[in-house]
């Protein structure tokens, strides 16, 4: 089967961080708690745009499910603290900037930003959750859920009219999934600035492990110079003993099947790695463009069911563009409050530059 490597990277990393106060706390727990009650009290459902030290924050209305009273997130991270937790910070490591600066590069940076609001770590962080990736484009799916040989217990399968989307492998500490890329891009993540990385928009499948802190522990993977130094040593037991796609035949013992071409392929390359340390280069002002393009085609879309009403009222099927256009534009205008405006596009404009797309 035609396959053709894409990229590998880390996709999702989590990470607890032990900090401690200096004599020059800047982090005001009082003042971000009557921030954070002040929008709970207004019933404001949107987060609060902060700056915290050398960055910016949306300060979310309510706490987590995990205990910790504050949430703030940025484009780079979403952190999760209190001042009596213990860890008394939680670190997940977004998608857009693992892939734009790399893992190490996204750790210190929050150390940093830790150092600006007077807190320096007292102990080494704790990795909880690394995702690893591995992109392929399949010029067609010559497998199926039998042609893999795994250690896990337990496996699916997900399917969209009749077509298979994903495979799923284990669960818990450990869960390997396969499933199409593009599908998921489309139907979910709105992840389209992974085109340009690729340098395609179709036929990309993603092998994807994602690993927490039982397995990482196993390896001596705790921080993320341990990550750097052994990520290489769990991915070979994962691709070479856990689990493998083979080319199924006649002899019963499965595990003497031949390896599958993307197999082959993938651990040539788990077998160079040393670390990860994936940077990218991705272009805002494209991704900029992507968005107002979606927006586009909603509005698109919503258009024509003016048209079509237009039709409906005046009993015709003379359905006219620019009428249409015309018609949303007068709608438009009186609703338009000139007293919100303002105030609601800064609050988008303060959600994208932080990150919520």
């Amino acid at each position: 089967m035609p396959c053709r490597f894409l990229l590998h990277g880390h996709d999702t990393i989590e990470s607890a961080y032990y900090l401690a106060p200096g004599s020059q706390r800047l982090l005001d727990f009082e003042q971000l708690a009557a921030e954070k009650e002040a929008l709970r009290s207004a019933k404001v459902r949107h987060p609060k745009a902060l700056r915290l030290g050398c960055e910016e924050f949306l300060l979310m209305p309510n706490g987590t499910k995990s205990g910790y009273p504050f949430l703030i997130e940025n484009d780079a991270f979403s952190v999760q603290f209190g001042e009596f937790n213990k860890p008394n910070f939680y670190v997940t490591y977004r998608s857009f900037a693992l892939w734009q600066f790399g893992a190490q590069a996204l750790h210190r940076r929050f150390l940093t930003w830790a150092a600006s609001v007077g807190y320096a770590s007292f102990q080494p962080e704790r990795l909880s959750r690394v995702d690893f990736t591995f992109d392929y484009q399949l010029d067609r799916l010559d497998f199926d859920e039998d042609s893999f040989v795994s250690q896990a217990t337990k496996d699916n399968q997900y399917r969209k009219n009749r077509t298979v989307q994903t495979f799923r492998f284990g669960e818990g500490e450990l869960m390997l999934r396969i499933y199409n890329k593009i599908d998921e891009i489309q139907e979910k993540s709105a992840k389209t600035w992974f085109f340009d990385l690729w340098g395609c928009a179709e036929k990309v499948w993603r092998i994807e492990w994602q690993v927490r802190k039982e397995w990482l522990r196993r390896f001596g993977i705790r921080s993320f110079a341990d990550l750097q130094e052994r990520q290489g040593d769990l991915l070979r037991v994962l691709a070479f003993d856990h689990t493998t796609l083979r080319c199924p035949n006649d002899d019963s013992n499965r595990s003497r099947w031949a390896l599958h071409p993307l197999w082959v392929d993938l651990q040539a390359r788990i077998a160079q790695i040393d670390g990860l340390g994936v940077v990218r280069e991705l272009d805002p002002a494209a991704l900029l463009d992507e968005r107002e393009l979606r927006i586009a085609v909603s509005v698109y879309g919503y258009l024509k069911r003016i048209a079509a009403i237009s039709g409906i009222r005046q009993q015709s099927t003379e359905f006219d563009f620019a009428a249409s256009f015309d018609r949303l534009r007068h709608k438009v205008e009186g609703i338009h409050d000139e007293l919100t405006w303002g105030n609601d596009v800064q609050r988008r404009y303060d959600e994208m530059r932080l990150g919520q797309w």
